[in-house]
């Protein structure tokens, strides 16, 4: 058993998929949202989504990072995630407008004061406001703060997104087929919309980030930070503090503020390439929870996909491996390992799709291809070896 599930939890969710696997899977299976008949206007030609997703752990680390800092303005960062979380994987069915949001929060009162809500609620205002410069709206509905010391220890960060979309404007993966090459963009760098550099850890493995990062001290001093019925050599196993800092791009930064760097948004760069180029995207897949195996759930049957060309994992993502011992196959289904969205289309429609990235300074280059195969399977090369990867182990 790896580390991540001893922690308690898992990159492949088998227990949820188990518990839902009842369930309807809606109009488009393969898509990357659940996709119902429009029941709010009874309108045959639309269609309802609503979406569900938040910070995860990722704001325990927001509460380490302020507790020994002070720097309250950490959580703006966690609003983002929780909005995030949900507005990409959106923008994989097609939509990018017209959204509505309601946040829930979960705090304990006696650790989380007023002025953590207060840096929330406020960050979420404000990046919706930065969205909206880009021709992105989204509505803030309000939301849920309860005050539940009894069941959460510190604090959750979560959302609801829903819109109504016209049926001809969805992406549903269908189009996925062989012959097909992936565009990867990055989730780490410097976008023209974020005010400092991004490391790519976005929201998922955080757990494992953590734990197998951050020194010993911390289970010690923050017993409220972490599962105390967890085996002692599992909790906070990691050489480094969180204000210790490493030199990237000729700037110092905080290992903190790398695990903590917001969760890019791709919105302003698909809004564009769904509105101009919408007959050249066969599918997108947000390369979240499950890492580099996401697409597995999505893509058709009879085909292999072939990831020979992704990003050189970040420099966050080689810190966590040094400090974890974790092998490649177990980074690449926990984390996103830099590439974070996967658009499929035909080869010569890759360069379009590639340049309108560039001009937002989100790196994009063809990460892979589609191929025929007899069974459903994933192939990641990186320079040390062929990762195989099949329906059911992805």
């Amino acid at each position: 058993m790896n580390l991540y599930s001893k922690r308690g939890v898992s990159a492949q969710k088998e227990e949820v998929h188990t518990a839902t696997i009842g369930l309807d899977k809606g109009l488009y299976p393969k898509a990357f949202c659940k996709t119902y008949p429009d029941i709010l206007c009874g309108d045959d030609e639309w269609v309802n989504i609503m979406h569900a997703d938040g910070a995860g752990t990722k704001s325990i680390l927001a509460y380490l990072y302020w507790k020994e800092t002070g720097d309250v303005t950490v959580w703006k960062g966690i609003a983002q995630d929780a909005i995030v979380m949900n507005l990409d994987d959106l923008l994989c069915v097609g939509i990018y407008d017209n959204i509505l949001f309601s946040s829930t929060i979960d705090r304990n009162k006696h650790l989380i004061p007023v002025e953590v809500l207060e840096a929330i609620i406020t960050g979420t205002q404000e990046f919706f406001n930065k969205m909206k410069g880009f021709g992105v709206n989204i509505s803030y509905m309000g939301g849920e703060t309860a005050d539940v010391g009894d069941v959460v220890r510190t604090i959750a960060v979560n959302g609801t997104m829903t819109a109504r979309w016209p049926k001809a404007k969805l992406i549903t993966n269908e189009k996925i087929k062989a012959g097909d090459v992936i565009v990867g963009l990055a989730g780490f760098g410097q976008a023209i919309y974020e005010a400092e550099y991004n490391s790519g850890i976005a929201s998922n493995g955080l757990t494992s980030a953590r734990h197998d990062m951050l020194h010993k001290t911390y289970g010690a001093r923050f017993h409220e930070s972490y599962d105390t019925s967890l085996d002692e050599h599992v909790v906070y196993i990691g050489p480094h503090h969180i204000t210790d800092e490493i030199l990237i791009d000729n700037r110092q930064l905080a290992i903190g503020k790398l695990l903590l760097s917001p969760t890019r948004t791709f919105v302003p760069v698909m809004k564009e390439l769904l509105k101009n180029h919408f007959d050249e995207i066969h599918g997108l897949i947000h390369c979240s929870g499950g890492g580099q195996t996401k697409c597995m759930k999505y893509v058709p049957e009879n085909v292999r996909i072939v990831k020979d060309n992704l990003f050189a994992p970040p420099i966050i993502f080689k810190l966590i491996q040094e400090a974890s011992k974790a092998d490649d196959r177990e980074m690449y289904q926990v984390f996103n390992m830099g590439t974070r969205m996967e658009i499929y289309t035909n080869e010569k429609d890759a360069d379009k799709i590639i340049s309108t990235s560039k001009k937002f300074s989100v790196p994009a280059q063809v990460i892979g291809r589609v191929e025929e195969s007899g069974k459903k399977e994933l192939v990641i090369k990186n320079e040390k070896e062929d990762l195989i990867f099949d329906f059911i182990s992805a």
